[in-house]
């Protein structure tokens, strides 16, 4: 999906991976007058730092206090990562927030010894991130919270960042395959304590229903691939849950995706077509890929309305009954709710 596609759906911040530096490269995105200037993007846009690469190419990477080496994914040569670096590409980027270098690692962890490493190392890494950050002016650094799901060490880390005083921050470290009884509390427990004046930020985190728990807990934005991922196998975002479009119901079904949604796709294409085009073209793909953000966007949306005009928890009932009609609310969220102070049972 390109940047024009799904402008018109309202998306407010648009993120953009690090390593989109290596082709062409930061120098020259730099002379073009920045990411911005160059896909004709007039919203908000988010660099990343690189660290996740620290989980997703564990085996291809070696971290050091001075940062992360791994290989390349344009050419496979060694790349060494520096909190240093990593600003300093970013700042040629010129997004509008950019995210500081941590030290991620899987949230299923079992080694207490490696998250508490880790946690103070983002902490000493937040500091050489500020001191190299040369466009304090126009561009916001956004801490990130780690300390896995130990309640202690994310105490440690919330501490140390708020007396920083950076422009946001992010919870990071979490949907790597926990719990969600352990999840929710990470959540709460960073929300509760950072600043409420500034953005708090959920990294990696996209499930309707997670998006509606989180926002209640107090979460501001959030970033997932899980839209687009869903999309390319077929998945469509219905109100009710999800849509097989692959589906054989599908096959001669001519209602949209989702009737109560005026994106492009469920005005011009029915299940039908999609069930026919995702057989034989890619471009059934893209299309519920588009779909799947425009409900995302929709949901936020109406979130940000509830809250507005004081309706939020009758918005959340309704939301979660349309999810679970039998009333069968998966126990995690009814409690994370709960200590919302948002009532299912």
């Amino acid at each position: 999906l390109l940047a024009g596609a799904v402008h018109p759906l309202g998306l407010l911040c648009l993120f953009v991976c690090l390593f989109s530096a290596l082709r062409p490269g930061e120098d020259l995105v730099d002379e073009f007058g920045g990411l911005h200037s160059l896909i004709k993007w007039n919203r908000n846009m988010l660099t990343d730092s690189g660290g996740f690469q620290m989980v997703s190419l564990l085996d291809l990477a070696e971290i050091t206090e001075q940062g992360v080496t791994f290989q390349s994914p344009v050419d496979g040569s060694p790349m060494l990562l520096t909190p240093e670096r990593s600003i300093q590409i970013q700042n040629k980027l010129g997004a509008d927030i950019m995210m500081a270098l941590d030290d991620v690692v899987a949230s299923t962890t079992p080694s207490r010894e490696r998250v508490e490493e880790a946690m103070h190392r983002t902490i000493r890494w937040i500091d050489r991130c500020m001191s190299a950050h040369s466009r304090q002016e126009r561009q916001n650094l956004f801490a990130i919270v780690q300390g896995g799901l130990d309640a202690e060490l994310r105490a440690t880390c919330l501490r140390e960042l708020i007396r920083r005083d950076l422009p946001g921050y992010a919870v990071g470290g979490l949907s790597g395959g926990e719990e969600k009884s352990k999840f929710w509390k990470v959540v709460d427990q960073c929300t509760s304590a950072l600043p409420e004046n500034k953005p708090r930020y959920l990294m990696g985190v996209g499930y309707p229903l997670d998006l509606v728990v989180c926002v209640a807990l107090g979460i501001d934005m959030f970033d997932c691939v899980y839209p687009t991922r869903t999309g390319r196998f077929g998945i469509a975002l219905v109100p009710e849950g999800t849509l097989s479009v692959k589906a054989k119901h599908c096959k001669e079904d001519m209602r949209p995706i989702d009737p109560e949604c005026s994106c492009f796709v469920c005005q011009n294409h029915s299940r039908a077509h999609l069930h026919a085009l995702f057989k034989v073209d890619s471009a059934a793909s893209v299309l519920i890929s588009y779909h799947n953000i425009a409900y995302l966007m929709r949901l936020m949306k109406s979130m940000r309305d509830a809250l507005d005009k004081g309706e939020f928890p009758s918005f959340v009932q309704g939301f979660m009954s349309r999810q679970f009609p039998a009333g069968d609310y998966p126990d995690w969220s009814v409690n994370a709710l709960k200590a919302a102070g948002i009532d299912l049972l």
